[in-house]
């Protein structure tokens, strides 16, 4: 299985694959310092929530070693570590990793990786979990033996420190005999979809195909799919959720055809704190990435772009939101104490 990232100690800090080249090269890169770290988070070499929610803990480590090595004070460290838990303000995880540890920075640098490494091991866990509940939802729920799914963007081991969310359930499903065929949306601007998705879709041998952005809904209401799954950037205390700008059409879509729209994260992406979607912060990245294809500019001089990279879903048009304890049903009971169910037991280390 591949590795979004892992702990390494020579050079002693995070190895990388850099999701910027994928499918064409498969490149790492080994992150030492804040700086580097803080590129890579914005500039998509890493990403996805729960890969984020890791990258976040060990960035903890990594400031506080170089802090270290080059005479840093604690307030010089604690800027370092807010750098990086502001690099993405739309995933929860991210935030959500460094808060988990940063109580552990007076007890020295290895009492936090050995919480940043716990927080990895058990993220791959709830993603297996979750993977078994959902796919077990979605076979009583649809009814059928086989099932066709849509999905958007990447949520992958891409996107995890192993195995994946809504890829999670996919592959489950794929496992159990029970996948008939994966649409894959693209992903626009930068192709998750299919530079990632189908680069590990092809990777398990699962039967796919890539299509447009804009051919989702069609691809929904036409009947070619019985259920859409997409991971979540963040899930609010009412189950609105944040996903990557395209998600919101899946879910109008399928509400249309009657089919289950599914949003799959681990319980970290619960945030409770965040009352609904309308106060999730929506990320806006360089225009350049619409204005263009790659290093050729697509569209006249003086056009400007407008690049939020996520929407928010309302959750009355979700069928379900899985993690690894349960299952909710917010279109179903509307009830913002639901979530809490699923949103687990998690703690800040101490």
């Amino acid at each position: 299985m591949v590795r979004a990232l892992q702990w390494i100690d020579r050079p002693e800090g995070i190895r990388l694959i850099d999701q910027t080249l994928l499918p064409g090269e498969e490149k790492y890169l080994d992150v030492c310092t804040v700086d580097v770290l803080v590129k890579a988070i914005k500039d998509l070499a890493v990403r996805g929530a729960p890969a984020l929610g890791a990258v976040g803990a060990y960035g903890v480590v990594i400031a506080m070693k170089q802090g270290q090595a080059e005479g840093w004070d604690r307030a010089a460290v604690e800027r370092a570590v807010d750098r990086v838990r502001d690099a993405r303000p739309t995933a929860v995880n991210l935030a959500w990793g460094v808060d988990q540890v940063r109580g552990l920075i007076p007890r020295g640098a290895d009492a936090v990786l050995e919480a940043a490494h716990r927080i990895a091991e058990e993220d791959e866990a709830a993603n297996r979990k979750l993977a078994r509940i959902g796919a077990d939802w979605i076979l009583r729920t649809t009814g059928r033996d086989t099932v066709r799914v849509v999905t958007h963007c990447n949520t992958g081991a891409l996107a995890t420190t192993a195995w994946g969310t809504a890829y999670g359930i996919i592959h489950e499903l794929f496992d159990r005999g029970a996948l008939e065929m994966v649409y894959a949306d693209e992903t626009r601007p930068l192709l998750q979809g299919a530079r990632l998705t189908s680069w590990e879709l092809t990777q398990d041998s699962i039967p796919h195909v890539v299509e447009a952005d804009g051919a989702a809904s069609s691809t929904i209401l036409r009947g070619l799919v019985d259920v859409a799954i997409i991971g979540a950037d963040r899930i609010a205390a009412n189950g609105d959720t944040a996903n990557k700008v395209g998600s919101v059409a899946l879910a109008l879509a399928c509400q249309r055809a009657n089919i289950p729209f599914v949003v799959a994260a681990p319980s970290s992406t619960v945030d409770l704190d965040t009352a609904s979607g309308e106060d999730i912060p929506i990320e806006l990245r360089d225009e350049a990435e619409i204005l263009g294809f790659g290093t050729e500019r697509s569209t006249p001089a003086s056009a400007r772009g407008f690049n939020p990279a996520f929407d928010v879903t309302p959750h009355d048009l979700i069928a379900a939101v899985v993690t690894e304890w349960g299952v909710v049903e917010p279109a179903r009971t509307p009830d913002p104490r639901l979530l809490s169910r699923i949103a687990g037991l998690t703690t800040t280390c101490s």
